[in-house]
């Protein structure tokens, strides 16, 4: 890819943050980063080109939210059957978005929806915000977001070279916190 696609991709992402920012910030609901933009906010800087952006709200705001990014011109896309309690995914223009939706099993411990058997980190969810390009956001703790790369390659999942980057990136920041 040509650094002027690159460019033009990253700002198409950007401007879509900032879209979904003032959506929830609107609806007064929070979200938080993970995946490869998670990074960027916790350092502050684009590291690379991203293909989708990944993010966590709580699966009560699910309906409310899913109704707004409609109104304001998303597009669903349809999401794998094993998939539909714990994630819905949109599009606008060529920006993909997966949102990832969190709850509490009885037990108290935090979860995707849908999925008990993988139980977060009682920490994860940051309370302080991260500024990228005037863009405000929260992110998962880079602890979770390291087991979360790590659980990925102990059930099955095919190593990434950028999973084995971003382990590494993750690694640095939880060494200097």
């Amino acid at each position: 890819m040509t650094h002027e696609v690159i460019e033009t991709h990253t700002k198409s992402q950007l401007k879509v943050l900032s879209e979904i920012s003032a959506i929830s910030e609107g609806l007064g609901i929070k979200f938080w980063l993970r995946g490869g933009w998670a990074i960027d906010f916790l350092l502050g800087k684009v590291t690379r080109l991203h293909d989708d952006i990944d993010l966590v709200m709580w699966v009560q705001h699910r309906e409310r939210l899913e109704n707004e990014l409609l109104k304001k011109g998303y597009e669903k896309t349809k999401v794998k059957e094993e998939f539909c309690d714990r994630q819905s995914d949109f599009c606008k223009g060529n920006v993909e978005i997966t949102f990832s939706y969190i709850t509490r099993s009885d037990t108290g411990d935090l979860i995707l929806n849908g999925l008990p058997e993988w139980v977060w980190r009682p920490d994860s969810l940051l309370l302080q915000t991260f500024m990228l390009h005037g863009i405000s956001a929260h992110t998962l703790n880079p602890t979770q977001l390291l087991e979360e790369k790590e659980v990925y390659e102990q059930i099955g999942r095919t190593p990434r070279l950028k999973d084995a980057e971003s382990k590494k990136i993750l690694q640095q920041i939880i060494d200097k916190t």
